[in-house]
């Protein structure tokens, strides 16, 4: 079974894209790339079709990721196909819960840094769009200082699942 991920912002445009290819990245360096995907969307469409803002494909060359995208809506109905949907900031969060139609589904949601023991009691990835190449710097050093802790969590489940499937199997 493929663990799938996605990972929601405003448009799909900035933080989602950069924590997708960010994810991929670390995923990849971990050998699981077969067993996980990786994904992103936005909570609106203003931005469908359109690639990703310049400044985040500029950062994330120059931090030597891939930054390939084009933006979408994430829709009520993908939720039955991934298990784990990770928000950017507490506004997607709230969007999302009131998306998911299932009690199940919606706990399918966290935030993203709160897979980083560091980030205090904010998690919120701040919003770079309406700033300088600083804000998209910031974004992606809170993007990879969460990206390992994310990594940490999805290998467990991974594990436990495999375990479980030998269980079963045994039995």
């Amino acid at each position: 079974m493929t663990y799938r991920v996605c990972f929601v912002c405003t448009g799909n445009i900035c933080r989602s894209p950069m924590a997708e290819h960010v994810f991929r990245a670390r995923v990849a360096e971990a050998g699981l790339a077969d067993a996980v995907a990786v994904d992103s969307a936005g909570t609106g469409g203003w931005h469908e079709g359109d690639g990703a803002d310049p400044r985040t494909v500029a950062v994330l060359g120059d931090h030597g990721y891939e930054s390939e995208h084009t933006a979408r809506q994430f829709r009520a109905s993908w939720f039955s196909g991934l298990e784990l949907v990770i928000a950017l900031d507490e506004g997607h969060l709230r969007a999302l819960r009131r998306l998911a139609p299932t009690p199940e589904d919606a706990a399918k949601i966290r935030l993203l840094r709160s897979y980083d023991p560091g980030a205090g009691a904010d998690l919120d990835v701040p919003d770079p769009y309406y700033g300088g190449r600083d804000g998209f710097e910031e974004c992606l050093e809170m993007v990879e200082s969460a990206s390992e802790g994310l990594l940490a969590a999805v290998r467990a489940h991974i594990r436990e699942e495999a375990r479980e499937e030998v269980q079963e199997q045994t039995a």
